[in-house]
């Protein structure tokens, strides 16, 4: 891992992120891609359950985003999680997740993280594994959505979207190792 940096703040997103955030999702390669409209939507409604990295001018460099299970009130589903090229490597990911969390515990008295990974993502893999391990949880995994509930994209009707595996992590205790990432303050 590289030097951390400390000049990047980590606070809520804003509706005005919404493009930066589509633009992050999309430049990873990784993550399934969704509309311009709905990191709009996702900045104004989920600002509560979401974070943004900014860099010393107030853009966006990473974001988690995510929300409260609406049947499981303690639980945080983590939706997506990015950090812009530029800023990989330094652990903003890991801090992104575990300043946000630390916000949803104080607020709403989160206890559980959900979170899905396709099969062979190494590096969501490591984030969350570990994540599990600086809050001293377990971590529970089973197969949410089979590969056959996801449809065919029309320009590729024989690629086939890999299962979601979830990821059940807590019970949650407080991080240890992130020294050098200031603490959330949005």
């Amino acid at each position: 891992m590289n030097a951390v940096r400390t000049d990047l703040r980590i606070d809520r997103p804003m509706v005005a992120d919404g493009a930066a955030l589509w633009r992050i999702a999309r430049d990873s390669k990784v993550l399934d891609l969704n509309s311009s409209y709905s990191y709009l939507l996702w900045c104004r409604d989920f600002a509560a359950t979401s974070a943004v990295a900014r860099d010393p001018d107030g853009r966006p460099v990473g974001f988690v985003t995510g929300y409260v299970r609406p049947d499981r009130p303690r639980t945080l589903l983590v939706w997506q999680v990015a950090v812009d090229a530029g800023h990989r490597g330094r652990g903003l990911a890991a801090a992104l997740l575990d300043g946000l969390t630390r916000r949803v515990v104080a607020e709403q008295g989160l206890t559980t993280v959900e979170t899905t990974i396709t099969p062979g993502n190494t590096a969501s893999e490591r984030l969350f594994t570990s994540f599990a391990q600086r809050h001293g949880a377990t971590v529970e995994r089973e197969v949410l959505f089979d590969a056959d509930l996801f449809p065919s994209e029309p320009s590729e009707p024989n690629a086939l979207h890999e299962p979601e595996v979830l990821y059940r992590i807590g019970p949650l205790s407080e991080p240890s190792g992130l020294s050098g990432f200031p603490d959330f303050s949005g």
